[in-house]
């Protein structure tokens, strides 16, 4: 008998992308979507991209009928369904906290009375605020948040007590959490929530926190979506992408199939109940270094990066993946070449049209004072 797994958020950009996965390995997947408009745009119709093989079922993850109506014999359950965005979380507090904590906690209550074989949540690198750095003398060293007056001052760096520059390094999942959004609050909750109620009921939970997802399907007209999608979006609109601070801040990028792939992994993995994963690529890139090599491949290097030399709130420094978690209890390795993934999101943009929001989200950012 295939399986049945449901995801929520399923018909998003990482859902649809993971849906794709686990058909293709004889699952069958329904898929739990509310079609929001930042996301889907206005016509919040199903996407063309979402195989169609997936049954889609239209609602709220709030909303507890539905809920439980999704998890009708289903065996899996994949949690992605979630408002996402540092910049905008700083002001949407309640919308946010409802979507990601009370959203995560009725399907939690759904899943006391209907337990599965497996939970998987996604989580984020945003939970770590910055990465782990090590001081001169090769010390590992848990940073704390910029002081304001430093940034003020265009000094980017995160420095020690003594007021020496840090070196960045792989973030292992040992970090202990720096939570500098209410966006990395609200996926922290999501994280701890599934993980203590899935110990407490018997239901083998794992958290994956995923890095910088790149790849097609993202929603290009959201200015609070992940950076290529926004530099996507700029470029296709012919504008310079924008870019906070002096754009030497560190991210790992991963492709979204790799991230599919990990999750599905993660699904299958005995061992992998009551862990927390990092999903990255292990590597590290500058955000100008991106900005860059995307214009490379659309054929848009006339348009340089506007570096805005603004410090946005809830943003971290240098922060990318050690891995080596997910290569030694889930197998997990990396599949996509991050040329031959830019490449492939340059052909698929190809064919879209997005609104440039970027502006107004920064406007919106500077007159509520989140940007200095």
């Amino acid at each position: 008998m295939k399986k049945k797994v449901l995801i929520t958020g399923g018909a998003g950009f990482i859902g649809s992308h993971l849906a794709d996965e686990l058909l293709n390995f004889g699952y069958e997947v329904r898929a739990l979507d509310n079609l929001s408009e930042q996301v889907h745009g206005k016509n919040c119709e199903r996407p063309e991209y979402l195989n169609p093989a997936v049954e889609l079922i239209v609602g709220d993850v709030r909303d507890k009928h539905t809920v439980k109506e999704a998890l009708q014999g289903v065996h899996a359950v994949f949690h992605f369904a979630a408002m996402v965005g540092v910049g905008q979380s700083m002001y949407e507090i309640k919308e946010y906290t409802d979507v990601n904590n009370i959203g995560t906690t009725v399907l939690l209550e759904a899943l006391i009375e209907n337990p599965v074989e497996k939970l998987v949540v996604a989580s984020s690198m945003s939970i770590y605020g910055e990465g782990l750095y090590q001081n001169a003398a090769g010390q590992l060293v848990t940073a704390t948040e910029r002081p304001l007056e430093q940034l003020k001052a265009g000094q980017w760096e995160v420095l020690d007590t003594d007021g020496q520059e840090l070196t960045p390094i792989p973030t292992s999942e040992n970090k202990i959490p720096s939570l500098s959004s209410v966006y990395a609050l609200s996926k922290y909750d999501q994280e701890r929530l599934c993980l203590m109620v899935g110990r407490a009921y018997n239901i083998p939970t794992v958290a994956m926190r995923f890095f910088n997802v790149y790849g097609t399907r993202q929603a290009l007209s959201n200015p609070y979506t992940g950076v290529l999608a926004i530099f996507a979006s700029r470029f296709l609109n012919d504008n310079p992408p924008m870019i906070f601070e002096d754009g030497e801040q560190q991210r790992d990028f991963v492709h979204v199939r790799d991230v599919a792939l990990a999750c599905r992994l993660a699904l299958e993995t005995p061992e992998a109940a009551g862990q927390v994963f990092n999903v990255g690529s292990g590597n590290n890139y500058t955000i100008t270094e991106i900005a860059e090599r995307l214009a490379q491949v659309l054929g848009k290097d006339h348009l340089a990066p506007q570096i805005t030399g603004k410090y946005r709130v809830g943003d971290i420094r240098h922060c990318y993946a050690d891995i080596s978690l997910a290569n030694k209890i889930l197998g997990f390795y990396p599949q996509v070449e991050f040329n031959n993934g830019l490449q492939e999101l340059a052909e698929w943009l190809e064919g879209q049209i997005a609104y440039d929001r970027v502006n107004e989200a920064s406007a919106e950012l500077a007159a509520r004072g989140l940007t200095v």
